[in-house]
């Protein structure tokens, strides 16, 4: 019987898993950049009270929140399908990155509404009244008044949701992306090997987590003032 585990596998194995981490980083991207433009849309809905869009957005964010992201993947994996069939546009040709990408915007737009909506609740009203006394519009006060501003409030709770969305991946292999834990588990189902590809998954993970929140700290820094 072989080792239960080998130190030497860990290296050897890293290279291998290491070439996916771009698939990682790309779901990273795509799901902070498009969850915080779909997160601003839900929290202005919720901050001027659009009569059916804020209720939408309330049952929306409730569901995304209180519900476990694999489940959402699942959802949008065999149920968009469905739902754009009515409308006579069909997606089953799309690859599985392209579901896990949507999944992944879904699950962080809610969270990127509730930081953008208490930052932008957090500039004093007294700023906006102003700006209108000045004659800017709305869409100019929100733009160039209270967005700036907020941006700033909501900066460390920004960063520490990028590093949530990083660690989230780590689910994207259950719809049969080979990511770096998709790498890993067909490594270890070749070799029976398994734990050492996880370590290498782990180690990976947690520089990168570790790069992130320093990366964070110091634009924080710079940015927010002492």
């Amino acid at each position: 019987m072989g080792k239960l585990f080998d130190a030497a596998l860990v290296f050897d194995y890293m290279p291998a898993i290491l070439s996916r981490i771009h698939i990682t980083f790309l779901i990273v991207a795509v799901a902070v950049a498009g969850g915080t433009f779909l997160g601003l849309l839900l929290a202005l809905a919720r901050l001027r009270r659009v009569p059916v869009l804020n209720a939408a957005a309330v049952f929306y964010i409730s569901f995304v929140r209180g519900t476990p992201v694999i489940i959402q993947m699942f959802i949008v994996y065999y149920g968009f399908p469905l739902l754009l069939g009515l409308a006579g546009i069909d997606i089953n040709r799309w690859g599985r990155l392209n579901f896990v990408l949507v999944s992944y915007v879904l699950n962080n737009a809610a969270f990127m509404a509730e930081i953008i909506r208490s930052a932008v609740a957090s500039v004093p009203a007294g700023q906006t009244e102003a700006a209108w006394s000045v004659g800017l519009s709305g869409f100019q006060t929100l733009r160039r008044i209270v967005l700036p501003q907020a941006f700033l409030t909501a900066f460390p709770a920004f960063g520490a949701r990028v590093v949530n969305a990083m660690q989230d991946t780590s689910l994207a292999f259950t719809l049969g992306v080979l990511d770096m834990l998709g790498q890993a588990q067909a490594i270890g189902i070749r070799t029976y090997h398994v734990l050492e590809g996880y370590v290498v998954v782990a180690l990976v993970f947690i520089a990168a987590s570790l790069l992130l929140e320093k990366s964070f700290s110091w634009m924080g820094k710079k940015l927010l003032p002492n």
